[in-house]
């Protein structure tokens, strides 16, 4: 028995060493090819902080958050789906700011589509005296889609180079015997932009009817490589 078991990996084992070995002695031709495009973010992750240190304690976190509520919704915002507690964990956060003071603050994150809207919603928040809002990230709902899309063109590409190589050698390019790509998928998904603080918008609620311009964040670059190797007939 233990005879008829490494016979058969030997033979396994011959089997695959002729398989690489013909595919090594196939003529053939190996080409890498980059597409990329850009794209306008389609969501935008604005960070809203409440504190009753703002108010210098004179309006409680839940007065703050009822005016936030009532002011989003009055953007056309549906708070109930685009507006979210960062901290579940706890309904409020606490900051001792010297021995026996307490203030609570509230951190929420909310979505919205459209840089025109999200200048609307800071402003509208800056009327009701709240004007801690960071903008967290952006991102391209369909950059998977587009990832696919890319792909096909970079496959098509690296064809067309291997085509254009051979030409003048008179050489054919055959099927395609081995195919991979270099992508980080999550990598493209959002562009992360923590830390850029949209304050000081004062001056702007004071000019009657101010309209925010339909402004465009920066847009995402999504890319795919990939590397080919085609059979020479």
């Amino acid at each position: 028995m233990k005879k008829i078991i490494v016979l058969s990996l030997i033979l396994l084992s011959a089997k695959s060493f002729a398989q690489t070995k013909n595919f090594i002695d196939l003529p053939y031709i190996e080409t890498s090819a980059k597409v990329d495009t850009l794209v306008v973010p389609d969501k935008i992750y604005l960070n809203i902080m409440i504190t009753e240190k703002d108010t210098k304690g004179k309006i409680s976190v839940e007065e703050q958050e009822r005016k936030m509520n009532e002011k989003l919704k009055s953007l056309g915002i549906a708070t109930e789906k685009q507006l979210t507690l960062n901290d579940l964990s706890s309904n409020y956060k606490k900051y001792f700011l010297k021995q026996q003071d307490i203030q609570k603050s509230k951190n929420y994150s909310l979505i919205v589509y459209n840089a025109k809207t999200a200048g609307k919603v800071i402003i509208g928040l800056e009327e009701i005296e709240i004007a801690n809002v960071t903008l967290e990230k952006t991102e391209f709902s369909k950059a998977e889609e587009m990832i696919l899309t890319l792909k096909s063109k970079a496959i098509l590409k690296a064809k067309n180079q291997a085509i254009a190589m051979t030409k003048p050698l008179n050489q054919k390019v055959g099927n395609a015997i081995y195919i991979s790509d270099y992508n980080n998928i999550s990598n493209m998904l959002s562009r992360r932009v923590a830390g850029i603080q949209i304050s000081g918008m004062a001056s702007l609620k004071e000019k009657d009817n101010f309209e925010p311009i339909n402004i465009e964040f920066e847009k995402i670059k999504i890319e795919t490589e990939v590397k080919a190797t085609f059979k020479l007939e």
